[in-house]
């Protein structure tokens, strides 16, 4: 493994970040930041005659001074042109071998078909690296990733908001050892829009197309128009990575983003949900009885089946609200099955006879096998909040007060109060200590009990060392 390159160190024992006084306040970035000012020889030129791609604004935009909306440019297309995609295992080697001689991080993306196929698999990965450029893989046709793997193993990623990528490229072989979320980055910046063509903007000062964010790109062949969309969302990475590398740095943030990195690269895949066929939309308010429950649930069930055998997402097989008309009809036949608006498609007629064997399964279970009509809890897993106040009170008031505190904290250091402490970390904190006051608890609680109970939840030290004084003066 080579090396980890970061401009934002790891976690380490003393991640005690002081918040950002008058003093220490970002300071507009001049000609030795990050993103320095362009000469003939940067990686983003000025435009010429012959040339639409425009140079980035200098110096780089910051939380509090962003770039003029006057002054942003369009960014239209890559300034070395739309490279070819690999597509074969022979180009694929050659690619791998080209990034691993590169300098740097490397720029990450990748496009799935959200929408239009079953799961969430990667359909094209984008790359740019210092001495390479950019790179487009289909992983689709190129053979396994194994070299690729081996050459993306040592140098730090960069992605905007990683965990949307992460499982895609995870399941493609594809591991990072170390990372930078420029979404993240935003985020602990304070910055309100967080999204990459709006984070470009503010900092680079360069506006970029996202006309295709919602194709279908298990669509082949790929358009040109969409391939140029691809290769602009790792085009700016690493110039955006390092300007705001050097602003976390100057606001005294750099270790706390550095801990979010490392538990964004490092946590473990979301557990299956439990029932997942109540989420069907629509479904909640409507849908009521047992019967109606083993509906939908059969019909839900069925449904994923099928769409996994033809590689379809679900809602394209048969539609949510076909799920929510059966369960809350429950009719006796597959004639009254057919007379349903929500059955009168093309797709839904095809299949008429799975939809009605699943309706007729749950019309036949005895009563002791129908699903519950409230959803039971996940190991782990609280009652929702809006049923404390009746049952669990003074859970309820301690949330109150924590929630109150971590808002307050969060507007104080300028981070979203999600991101000082996940809403699961301030339930589990009010409702343990309601329990406590419950059976008799009547000491006050201090900061130390606080850091304890907040590390043995996952809390990073930055969010404890920030979060709990402010909420043991909050409950104390």
């Amino acid at each position: 493994m080579t090396p980890r390159r970061t401009g934002v160190p790891r976690p380490t024992a003393s991640s005690a970040v002081p918040r950002p006084t008058a003093s220490s306040a970002v300071p507009r970035p001049t000609a030795s930041s990050a993103v320095p000012r362009p000469t003939a020889s940067s990686a983003v030129p000025r435009p010429t005659a012959s040339s639409a791609v425009p140079r980035p604004a200098v110096p780089p935009g910051t939380t509090d001074h962003p770039i003029n909306p006057h002054d942003i440019v369009d960014y239209p297309r890559p300034k070395d042109g739309l490279p070819e995609i690999t597509a074969t295992a022979t180009q694929l080697n050659r690619a791998a071998q080209l990034l691993a001689a590169g300098r740097g991080p490397v720029a990450v993306d990748a496009e799935r078909a959200s929408g239009f196929r079953y799961g969430q698999d990667a359909y094209l990965i984008q790359l740019r690296r210092d001495g390479v450029g950019t790179l487009l893989i289909d992983p689709v046709t190129t053979g396994p990733l194994t070299e690729l793997a081996a050459a993306l193993d040592g140098p730090e990623w960069i992605l905007h908001a990683a965990d949307q990528d992460i499982p895609c490229l995870t399941a493609r072989g594809l591991k990072a050892a170390s990372l930078f979320d420029t979404e993240l980055a935003a985020r602990l910046l304070g910055r309100q829009h967080v999204g990459l063509g709006a984070v470009i903007e503010e900092t680079l000062g360069l506006r970029l197309a996202k006309d295709h964010a919602a194709a279908d790109w298990s669509t082949r062949p790929l358009p040109t128009s969409w391939l140029t969309y691809a290769a602009l969302d790792v085009e700016l990475l690493i110039d955006l990575r390092d300007a705001l590398a050097t602003e976390l740095e100057a606001s005294g943030k750099d270790q706390w983003a550095a801990q979010e990195f490392e538990h964004v690269r490092t946590k473990p895949a979301k557990p299956a949900k439990v029932d997942p066929w109540r989420k069907t939309p629509r479904a909640g308010s409507s849908v009521r009885s047992p019967r109606s429950l083993a509906i939908l649930r059969e019909l839900w069930n069925s449904r994923e089946q099928l769409a996994a055998e033809l590689d379809r997402t679900p809602s394209k097989v048969l539609p949510h609200q076909a799920l929510v008309a059966a369960a809350v009809a429950r009719p006796r036949s597959r004639r009254k099955m057919s007379a349903l608006k929500e059955f009168s498609s093309r797709q839904a007629r095809q299949n008429q006879e799975r939809w009605w064997r699943a309706i007729e399964r749950a019309l036949e279970l005895p009563d002791d096998e129908l699903p519950p009509t409230r959803a039971p809890l996940a190991p782990g897993e609280l009652p929702h909040p809006r049923s404390w106040q009746r049952h669990h009170a003074a859970a309820a008031e301690r949330l109150t007060e924590v929630r109150a505190a971590i808002r307050q904290h969060a507007e104080e250091i300028r981070v979203p109060q999600e991101l000082l402490l996940t809403p699961e970390c301030q339930r589990h904190l009010a409702w343990d200590l309601g329990a406590e006051i419950e059976a008799g608890r009547t000491g006050r609680v201090t900061a130390q009990e606080i850091s304890e109970r907040l590390a043995a939840m996952g809390a990073r030290p930055w969010q404890i060392e920030q979060a709990a004084p402010a909420l043991a003066a909050a409950l104390g």
